[in-house]
């Protein structure tokens, strides 16, 4: 699980702290390995589900960890995909 692989410095995930390592576990992504194969989008989505504060930035550090890169990494281009689907998917966050 990410606790125990964070505790034994095993696999540190940019972009993820405790509180949403413990949302991830919530909504069924326990490995670094899950998060990758699932990605951020659909991680974000599970997430919103059960915590409708779920946010753009939670969004971006989702995509950053599956991607192995830091949020402030990603490229203006996945920004802006991310920013759409933001909007696609957040309840009155404009379309």
């Amino acid at each position: 699980i990410f606790t125990a692989l964070h505790e034994e410095g095993k696999e540190d995930l940019p972009n993820i702290g405790p509180k949403l390592r413990a949302q991830l576990e919530k909504v069924g992504i326990h490995t670094p390995e899950e998060l990758k194969a699932v990605g951020g989008r659909e991680a974000w989505l599970r997430i919103l589900g059960t915590d409708p504060s779920a946010c753009m930035l939670r969004l971006q550090s989702l995509e950053g960890a599956a991607r192995g890169v830091p949020k402030k990494e990603l490229d203006a281009t996945v920004k802006e995909e991310l920013r759409a689907f933001y909007r696609r998917h957040k309840p009155g966050a404009g379309r």
